[in-house]
């Protein structure tokens, strides 16, 4: 079942985000309050798969009234290729067209061969034509990478 995130599933987000192998999760943003902060600014768009009481995908997705994101896309490798994730996507991408959001990106990072292979499969377009920047705020706001 695909449904709403809501601030109650962090526990259960969280301890996803934690088996994923290669993810990365900010000391500060990923936090509950930085994730509350997320969900009060997105209330309708961030979804979780739930099996059996289980969270077992999600997705946090916004808009800053202009072009919506996708950040965290995640699957419990034990459900993965059952459709998932593109489930997810498309309740996401719905929600945000709700919201009159016209297009929608995402950054996956170049070494996660399993997402890239996900978004390519499932018609998302590579763009080769730009430069991502970035510019930290808060020095404290660490990324720690999963090992397992």
């Amino acid at each position: 079942m695909i449904r709403v995130m809501t601030i109650e599933d962090y526990d259960g987000v969280y301890a996803l985000w934690k088996k994923i192998k290669g993810f990365g999760i900010r000391s500060i943003d990923d936090s509950r309050e930085g994730v509350d902060r997320f969900l009060k600014r997105n209330p309708t768009t961030s979804v979780v798969a739930v099996e059996n009481g289980r969270i077992v995908g999600s997705i946090l997705c916004g808009h800053d009234g202009r072009r919506g994101c996708l950040y965290h896309v995640c699957v419990d490798e034990a459900y993965r290729r059952r459709g998932i994730g593109k489930d997810m996507v498309v309740h996401a991408m719905k929600a945000l067209k709700e919201e009159k959001i016209n297009k929608v990106s995402l950054i996956a990072f170049t070494k996660n061969d399993i997402g890239n292979a996900f978004w390519n499969t499932i018609g998302w377009t590579e763009r080769l034509d730009l430069n991502y920047y970035d510019f930290t705020l808060n020095e404290e706001n660490i990324t720690a990478f999963n090992e397992q």
